[in-house]
């Protein structure tokens, strides 16, 4: 029987006996590794109840694991991951990172180990949700196992957009909590877009008092503070996760254009998609010397306000009506001034139509077949002055990744089939009011997407591993309103990103997985965190 465990642990031994687990239980740690206990214990409580008081029972330490290869592709700190083909990553970053760890469950106490800090608190997530999962009266008891356990992928990742609906500091620390339950390692904040501008840029404050104050439609605006995002992005740190933050440019800017009008086109030009949201036509020109002033100014207020991560995601995608020529001499310059500083490129898909550095990574996203999509009886219909500009979009995209490839770059692994979560929910739920919230939650024209769905595929399906950089899914918030409809679309979603991005496994058994997911659902319910109670889910 397996471990009720998400992800999949890479290798698992049964044995005889038990260990409980009660309120006179605690953890026996050197000093280099107090703090993660100390939010281990924290981390219990909060899942589950449990006040760990004491100071035996669990015993974590710095040890080396064997049997679990290491990680490939990047992380979005720069730290190397120990595999054959970090020597790129590591130079100049972090030195090398080390996820992998083992738990050990006998009846004589449990023991978590790992190279790294690191490593040890993911090891200790995976405690985490097998106390939640055997708690009964407030005694634990476990069963006898040992596992070891590490990341298939280095960088596992949501990206989260803040702009069509502005989610407050105290929500987005809720999703970092989500992310690390689950062994994710970076949150990509979608900081900028037509809609508003979340982010502050002292020599730019028209950004935040004019473009930050709306969303789509009536919904408010809002930005984060310098000091707001120090803290969340401390509070990621603590648990092992990169913010990693996109500027997105040059199309998507139209926040930026009614902050600085002079740097918009003479004539802006807008479709209505028909949801209270429009698409802008207009963007940065690179011709122009006030282009480059302004993105140089973004860059150097921004950068800063994330020391944690060596990228910076550009965007470069959607530049609807943007000459190819002009959109490849953006890419390629923005990349320039992004690496002058330091950092390293990451920009969705699109960026492949330029030059790239193989240190650049490309985040492939657009796998939809424009032959296919017509099929969806449901789908809503492009406005007809939208239609063209759609079919050229996408004949393009089926060369992006070969393309990013060609030039030597990795893929982050974000496609809109398996990885967008703002895809309506195919389950249904056993809450009528969460089957209400389903019939407007999600983009009708992507189609429903099921919880089994989610886990039946393989990253390795798109490229080879050695080409992927990491697996990161994507929400977007045009039906989102509020931070119930932003969870209920992320849970029970996320842990099956994880389970592709982390587990080792390539191919999951929906029922075996079920099993492990509805177990989860104990930690959930004392987080009062919102998600979808799939009908499809026996949940404990």
């Amino acid at each position: 029987m397996s471990l009720p465990v998400i992800p999949a642990p890479t290798a698992t031994t049964p044995s005889d006996g038990a260990f409980t687990l009660t309120t006179t239980s605690g953890v026996t740690a050197p000093p280099e590794l107090a703090a993660v206990a100390a939010r281990f214990i924290t981390a219990v409580e909060r899942d589950s109840g449990l006040a760990l008081t004491g100071d035996t029972g669990i015993t974590i330490e710095l040890a080396p694991v064997d049997g679990v290869p290491p990680a490939v592709g990047v992380r979005a700190d720069g730290a190397g991951t120990g595999g054959t083909a970090d020597a790129v990553s590591a130079a100049g970053a972090g030195g090398v990172a080390d996820e992998r760890c083992g738990v050990e469950v006998s009846s004589g106490g449990v023991r978590v180990w790992s190279p790294t800090p690191e490593g040890v608190h993911r090891g200790l997530t995976s405690l985490r949700q097998l106390i939640s999962a055997h708690l009964q009266d407030g005694t634990a008891v476990l069963p006898g196992t040992r596992f070891v356990d590490g990341p298939r992928f280095a960088w596992r990742g949501l990206s989260l957009d803040v702009v069509r609906t502005f989610h407050e500091p105290d929500e987005v620390r809720r999703i970092i909590d989500m992310l690390d339950l689950y062994k994710l390692n970076v949150l990509h904040l979608h900081l900028t877009d037509d809609q508003g501008w979340r982010v502050e840029v002292p020599s730019r404050p028209a950004l935040t008092e004019v473009g930050a104050s709306g969303a789509i439609g009536d919904r408010p605006g809002g930005y984060y503070t310098q000091q707001e995002l120090a803290d969340l992005v401390a509070y990621a740190a603590d648990r092992y996760i990169t913010v990693v933050p996109e500027i997105d440019m040059p199309g998507h800017t139209a926040a930026v254009f009614k902050a600085y009008p002079e740097l918009g086109p003479v004539e802006p030009q807008t479709v209505d998609l028909g949801n209270g949201d429009k698409l802008n036509l207009g963007t940065l020109d690179p011709a122009r010397d006030e282009t480059w002033a302004f993105v140089e100014d973004v860059l150097d207020a921004v950068i800063p306000q994330f020391p944690n991560s060596a990228y910076v995601h550009i965007g470069g995608d959607e530049t609807w009506g943007m000459a190819d020529e002009d959109h490849a001499a953006f890419v390629e310059k923005a990349s320039a001034l992004v690496r002058d500083r330091g950092k390293r490129v990451v920009g969705w898909q699109e960026i492949a139509r330029a030059k790239l550095d193989p240190n650049d990574v490309v985040q492939y996203w657009l796998d939809l077949d424009i032959d296919t999509m017509g099929d969806n009886p449901d789908a809503p219909t492009p406005p007809a002055e939208l239609l063209p500009v759609l079919v050229e979009a996408l004949r393009k995209a089926k060369y992006d990744a070969p393309k990013a490839l060609e030039q030597g770059a990795k893929l982050i692994v974000s496609p809109v089939t398996w990885l967008y979560f703002d895809r309506p929910h195919a389950d249904a739920s056993a809450d009528p009011e969460q089957e209400k919230a389903r019939e407007r939650l999600g983009l009708k024209f992507y189609g429903e997407a099921s919880l089994e769905h989610g886990v039946t595929w393989d990253p390795a399906g798109i490229a080879n591993p050695d080409q992927i950089a990491g697996v990161e899914a994507a929400i977007w918030c045009e039906t989102i309103t509020n931070s119930d409809d932003l969870e209920l679309l992320l849970l029970p979603r996320i842990p099956g990103l994880a389970e592709k991005a982390w587990s080792h496994q390539t191919t999951t058994s929906w029922p075996e997985y079920a099993t492990r997911l509805a177990q989860q659902s104990p930690a959930w319910r004392n987080r009062n965190w919102t998600w979808l109670q799939s009908t499809e889910v026996d949940w404990t």
